[in-house]
């Protein structure tokens, strides 16, 4: 039987989620390079992990993974995805593809470069736009504008900063999703959960569990209510200010199996799995979208997070992808997701080197959802078009069969099939 080697860890957050899950898989804290696995903020990796490969010296060693791509900001800086997912339905077309696969971003315009583009589009078609710094997260500086003289003010005041050589951020401009699909007259998106192994060729595992984030205020188009962000924008931390918002009376989250469930007593079977195999193809192709550019350093791993919104004909749109995903938790039911999470990534780098150089379909709750360039099913998924919100209740077990499968070896495996044969 197999035996698992032993792991060392770093890890640039102390007390952290991901420090107390690594802990507690029996590996060993080193403060120096002699660590196998590493988990750390975006700021170390740009230090340590250099964008041009070609001259970089060996600084990390063949056994060690680290938790970014070195240019993860090409799909988690919201400007570079919008560009990459433009070059891509352009691409599409040029190579006879389906373009169609890329249209799950709402329109959107880079401030203040397109800014004159923007008001042109503006004018023509008006309607309610959403501004977003580029590099922000947990809804900081965000806004909704639906006069033109909102966004020339912007520009204005954005020029006059720069002039005066004042920090300012870039901002996007999206098409606000002003239909959204309500569950109890509220707005709310997904975070969905994913783990990329490699970008060439295409290696990526899907969570089952995520959850919906639900704002604390009933939805509403008026525009008297166009500022209030209780009402317009789902992150956690805001709606945690609200002054109504009492988490023991609603945390403001549902499992994503749940939300499912709802969709599916409210619009039957076939509606249901279209909106989630449409959630699933988002995902992948998000990924595909920058495939090309993103620099596929074997060392590097990334856990996602994905903030999806459904409209209110099913329809999927990527809000955005986060690089750094909170691991912070305000309940047990949301800890519990997290420490599972973690463990199962880490579980699926086979930092052990127990896989034997296989690829297991599942580990833990993350399924394998596109393998070597080619989307993945198994026998599993049954009829489903997606295994997100599927049941992750036996997930113990199914880490018990993993273990099994690893302690066969490979060997074994291939003895057993000639056996069957």
């Amino acid at each position: 039987e197999r035996k698992p080697r032993s792991v060392k860890f770093a890890c640039t957050m102390e007390k952290s989620a991901p420090h107390r899950v690594l802990a507690a898989r029996g590996w060993r804290e080193v403060d120096d390079d002699s660590w196998d696995v590493m988990w750390a903020d975006t700021a170390w990796v740009h230090d340590n992990v250099t964008y041009n490969v070609t001259t970089q010296p060996q600084r990390l060693r063949e056994n060690q993974r680290v938790n970014h791509f070195p240019n993860h900001v090409e799909l988690t800086r919201k400007d570079l995805l919008a560009k990459n997912v433009k070059r891509a339905k352009r691409q599409a077309e040029k190579d006879g593809t389906d373009p169609s696969e890329f249209d799950f971003i709402p329109k959107t315009y880079a401030l203040p470069g397109e800014g004159q583009m923007l008001l042109r589009d503006f004018r023509e078609k008006g309607g309610t736009w959403i501004m977003k710094p580029i590099g922000r997260a947990q809804g900081t500086g965000i806004f909704l504008v639906n006069k033109a003289k909102q966004i020339e003010d912007w520009l204005k005041k954005r020029g006059t900063e720069v002039a005066e050589n004042k920090l300012s951020d870039d901002y996007v401009c999206q098409r606000y999703v002003d239909n959204p699909y309500l569950v109890d007259d509220r707005k709310f998106d997904m975070r969905i959960y994913v783990l990329c192994l490699s970008y060439q060729p295409l290696k990526v595992y899907l969570y089952r569990e995520g959850f919906a984030r639900f704002a604390n205020t009933p939805y509403s188009t008026a525009k008297s209510d166009l500022k209030n962000q209780y009402i317009h924008l789902t992150n956690h931390a805001i709606q945690k200010r609200d002054v109504d918002y009492d988490p023991e009376v609603d945390d403001l989250k549902m499992p994503i199996r749940d939300l499912y469930a709802h969709i599916l007593s409210k619009h039957g079977q076939e509606a249901a799995d279209r909106c989630f195999a449409g959630i699933h193809s988002v995902i992948i192709n998000a990924l595909r979208s920058v495939q090309q550019v993103m620099i596929n350093d074997r060392h590097c791993y990334e856990l996602y997070g994905y903030d999806v919104m459904i409209d209110e004909n099913l329809r999927p749109w990527l809000i955005e992808v986060n690089a750094s995903p909170s691991m912070s938790s305000d309940s047990q039911t949301d800890a519990d997701l997290k420490a599972a999470l973690l463990d199962d990534t880490f579980t699926a780098l086979d930092a052990e080197e127990m896989f034997e150089g296989r690829t297991p379909p599942r580990v833990g709750g993350f399924d394998l959802a596109c393998d070597d360039n080619a989307l993945t099913r198994t026998a599993e998924w049954g009829g489903l078009p997606t295994l997100l919100g599927a049941d992750n209740s036996d997930r113990l077990e199914a880490l018990e069969r993993l273990r099994r499968w690893c302690a066969k070896g490979k060997a074994g495996e291939e003895r057993a099939k000639a056996r069957g044969a």
